[in-house]
Order: C-alpha cells, then sequence, then structure tokens
C-alpha cells in the first residue's frame, strides 16, 4: 500500500507548475493562461499482524485521497500587453470573510485606544 500511495505522490508533485498555472489558449489573437491553486492529501493505512490487531480478526489495509483546486483567474496577453485578470467569485469568497475579520479587529483596536 505504501508503495503505491508513494508513487501517487510522486506523480503529482512531478507535475506540480502545470498543475497550477494551465496550458495556454489562444482565442482569436488572444493568449489566456487559467492560474489556479491547487492542494492535495493522501492517506493510507494498514491493521495486520502485530501489537494492534485484534485477535482472530484477518489483516487489511486502506487508503484514501482528494484534491481541491481553487481557480484564481488567468493572464491575458493580447495587444494592450499582459495582465492578470481574477476571477471574481474567488475574490469575494476570499474578499467578504477578510473584511469581516480585519474589520472586527480594527473596532477593537479602537475601542481599546479609547480607554
Amino acid at each position: 500500500m505504501t508503495n503505491i500511495s508513494l508513487k501517487l505522490a510522486e506523480t503529482i508533485t512531478s507535475n506540480g507548475i502545470k498543475a497550477v498555472y494551465g496550458e495556454p489558449v489562444v482565442i482569436d489573437g488572444t493568449t489566456i493562461v487559467p492560474v489556479a491553486a491547487i492542494q492535495y492529501g493522501f492517506g493510507a493505512g494498514s491493521s495486520g499482524e502485530g501489537d494492534d490487531a485484534a485477535p482472530g480478526v484477518a489483516g487489511g489495509a486502506g487508503g484514501g485521497g482528494g484534491g481541491v483546486s481553487i481557480p484564481f483567474g488567468a493572464y491575458v496577453s493580447d495587444e494592450r500587453g499582459v495582465r492578470f485578470r481574477p476571477n471574481l467569485i474567488t475574490l469575494l469568497a476570499v474578499g467578504i470573510p477578510f473584511l469581516w475579520v480585519a474589520g472586527h479587529a480594527w473596532s477593537r483596536v479602537i475601542r481599546a485606544l479609547k480607554k
């Protein structure tokens, strides 16, 4: 089981930068390169012969994994130059909680300075 996990992790890390920056796409003379944040997680387990094995129970093994990709936006190259175009939904999903926490912290700082 461990060998499979190591092979899978090695395969994904060897594709690292290709996963973050997608393949360039050319549409009507404009080149678009998508950008995303990626995160993977893998696990494996085993219960068999040894101190933790239950008496009379056959050994077992298991494993799993998962991943997530968050699209941040794209680099766009055209006659006006290269610029980054953010994904507005991701920007709002990250920005709203950040602004709430920052505002809450700022109000506590102001309250502490008034005392």
